[in-house]
């Protein structure tokens, strides 16, 4: 029993004062941990950021990746093309963690098979829409602004109700881009009730 008490008093003085190797080694493998793991979890961020990481479920790549393919924000005159990640991850570091959290849920539904046939997809369309439009007006349309931002748009080239709504009620803040823009890079669900449809 002695050895023992003899043993933790030991064990109990090492541990109260280590040693400066000790201390030395503790946080240089805490540094290089720390920027491995950073690396390591900015790598995954940025991967689950790209189009071909969005459109790798085929739930993604056989339903809003065919819509998209057949919209301006996909080919154009300009060649300017807006991706997945452009309009529905936010660019700014925290809230795209924010989003990338809230984006589990979608993971929860692959997994459960929630939209993984067209019949099904279609069936929880407006509820995706009306959840996504949602998003969007609490930001005031964040990821619309990153491309087309108010204070350049020249509204004697647009047309005479886009240039009303734009000078009016966008610039107001009575209104935010997705209010007016539904449907911009997908098609849309039954309508029915939606203001202004």
């Amino acid at each position: 029993m002695a050895e023992k008490k003899s043993l933790l008093k030991r064990l109990w003085y090492v541990f109260r004062s280590p040693s400066k190797v000790a201390v030395g080694l503790v946080l240089v493998f805490g540094f290089f941990g720390g920027v491995i793991f950073w690396g390591g979890f900015n790598t995954a961020l940025e991967v689950t950021n790209t189009e071909s990481f969005c459109i790798s479920c085929h739930e993604m790549q056989e339903n809003v990746y065919l819509e998209y393919r057949d919209t301006i924000h996909y080919a154009n005159r300009s060649g300017v093309r807006a991706s997945c990640p452009d309009c529905h991850v936010p660019h700014e570091w925290t809230h795209k963690i924010v989003r990338k959290v809230a984006a589990s849920k979608e993971v929860w539904g692959k997994l459960t098979g929630i939209i993984d046939t067209p019949e099904k997809f279609e069936g929880h369309r407006r509820h995706m829409a009306e959840r996504e439009w949602q998003r969007m007006k609490e930001t005031d349309s964040r990821e619309c602004r990153n491309c087309h931002n108010f204070d350049y748009m020249d509204f004697s080239l647009q047309g005479k109700r886009s240039a009303q709504a734009h000078s009016t009620s966008l610039a107001s803040g009575e209104k935010t881009c997705i209010d007016c823009h539904k449907g911009i890079a997908h098609q849309l669900p039954d309508m029915q009730g939606v203001a202004g449809f």
